[in-house]
């Protein structure tokens, strides 16, 4: 039985190839009720379009990529904690491609030696994506940004720090979300407050310390030595430097970590020094992963809006494929970050 075409459908639907073409392409201004007739007739005939068929028919390949950092998402793998910030990523990212008829694919990204440089040439010369997600540390990645420029890729950068002429970007603002954490800590009593940076090739990790320590200085708070740790975003960095800060003898009666997971293992240290989260010491986060929720206390942190700067992202590059222009002014876009006070702080003991 030969299989159904574009043609069978247009002469079932009584319309023309293109009007087809554009119904399954889900593109703008097509009448509903013609929008109808179309899924009608393809529906009735069972026919799905090809993805390779509707990449020749066209300058587009239908393909958004995602490019995440290897190392991390490994890393939390392999530990069997789950890789909550990919999840909402891809989750923010399909919604808005499955609404426009495109494909999300997620690639893993070896941003440590010359590596880099061949994996992203190799996967645009493959994919051929209509557009690129850039996440950090990609987001900031000179040899990335750079490859993507020569090859004409779109791309949009999620979470960077650096801003100046490096394409389009959204994100939040770190260094005011880490700096309002620390002052609800110290509205709260705490006078003692201890920090956790993350992954360094990060520009998050940076800015959240540059907001921790803008507020510690605002408040007139000291920052004694030892007070403000290296981690690396995983949970076995948060429970190693917070025994390092409980084993000082002036020790912080609040932690604030830059990530949820280092939170997390902040809290298992203090647990296993036989003290109490927070009578003892309270505990302060960053992303609001569901791991926050679920912990036990439920765990204060700042909510980084991450499924929907994937959705802005993609609602971009889809739009820019589809007009076949880039953006007529720089895309910068900021969205608001919440604090999400919950049982793991407190005021500090007496």
């Amino acid at each position: 039985m030969a299989s159904v075409t574009i043609y069978d459908v247009a002469a079932k639907a009584g319309v023309s190839i293109k009007t087809v073409s554009r119904v399954m392409n889900n593109e703008p201004n097509v009448r509903p009720a013609m929008r109808d007739r179309v899924l009608a007739a393809a529906g009735a005939l069972g026919y799905s379009p090809n993805l390779s068929a509707r990449s020749l028919a066209g300058s587009r390949s239908f393909v958004i990529a995602v490019f995440v950092d290897a190392a991390l998402t490994i890393d939390h793998w392999r530990s069997e904690r789950g890789a909550d910030y990919l999840s909402r990523i891809q989750l923010g990212a399909t919604l808005q491609c499955r609404e426009a008829g495109y494909h999300l694919l997620v690639e893993l990204i070896d941003h440590e030696g010359p590596r880099v440089r061949q994996e992203v040439a190799a996967l645009l010369a493959a994919l051929k994506p209509d557009g690129v997600i850039l996440t950090p540390p990609s987001s900031d990645n000179a040899v990335v940004l750079e490859l993507l420029d020569k090859a004409g890729t779109p791309y949009v950068r999620v979470g960077p720090e650096r801003a100046e002429g490096l394409g389009p970007r959204v994100h939040m603002d770190d260094v005011a979300a880490a700096r309002e954490m620390t002052e609800h800590l110290a509205k709260l009593g705490h006078r003692r407050i201890g920090f956790i940076v993350g992954e360094p090739r990060y520009g998050a990790s940076q800015a959240r310390r540059d907001g921790y320590l803008d507020a510690m200085k605002g408040l007139g708070l000291p920052v004694a030595d030892g007070w403000v740790r290296q981690g690396d975003f995983t949970f076995q960095s948060g429970l190693d430097q917070a025994k390092a800060l409980l084993a000082l003898p002036d020790r912080p009666t609040a932690i604030f970590a830059s990530n949820d997971d280092m939170a997390l293992g902040c809290m298992a240290a203090i647990a296993e020094a036989g003290l109490m989260t927070p009578g003892d010491v309270s505990v302060a986060g960053f992303d609001d992963s569901p791991s926050a929720r679920f912990s036990r206390p439920q765990l204060t942190t700042v909510r980084q809006p991450v499924a929907e700067m994937a959705s802005v992202a993609a609602k971009l590059l889809i739009g820019q494929a589809r007009s076949g222009a880039a953006a007529e002014r720089p895309v910068d876009e900021l969205l608001p970050f919440e604090l999400i006070h919950r049982a793991s702080t407190a005021p500090p003991p007496r």
